[in-house]
């Protein structure tokens, strides 16, 4: 299973980075637009344990996918958990932190995810995807840094 953490400084309140990042609707805003990421599943302004959100997404080859996800965890403002429930992973485990810090909040992603096929998809991951999802983070940090949120 592949290990990933990615830390990030805000310039923003506590309660600015919960509702930014607890609200589904802005999901679309920090997903790198080749992705043709689109929420088909209605969703509320604010997460709850037990949400599911359904996306398709097209993250290679602009072959659009089924993604699945439930919202596990939440303890507002502090944490919330996000977990494929059907999608290309075999395994996927989000957790996003917040934490308060004097000029703003040190929000910290870790994320957990195998992907299927064994071997074959081993070499994937080592090729292609693991990369791939780096670039997602990297864009969504860079998102941050030139958007108010």
């Amino acid at each position: 299973m592949r290990q990933l953490e990615f830390t990030q400084f805000i310039p923003v309140t506590m309660p600015e980075a919960w509702k930014f990042f607890s609200n589904p609707a802005n999901l679309g805003k920090i997903t790198p637009k080749e992705m043709n990421f689109v929420i088909t599943s209605r969703v509320p302004e604010n997460i709850y344990p037990g949400l599911i959100i359904t996306y398709k997404v097209s993250p290679v080859l602009n072959i659009p996918m089924t993604w699945v996800t439930e919202i596990t965890q939440v303890n507002k403002p502090m944490y919330f958990v996000d977990e494929q429930r059907m999608g290309p992973y075999a395994i996927w485990h989000h957790e996003h932190h917040f934490e308060e810090v004097e000029g703003g909040v040190m929000m910290t992603d870790k994320l957990f995810y195998k992907v299927p096929l064994g071997f074959f998809g081993n070499l994937l991951d080592l090729l292609f995807i693991q990369n791939k999802v780096k670039g997602i983070f990297e864009h969504r940090k860079l998102f941050l840094e030139s958007n108010t949120i």
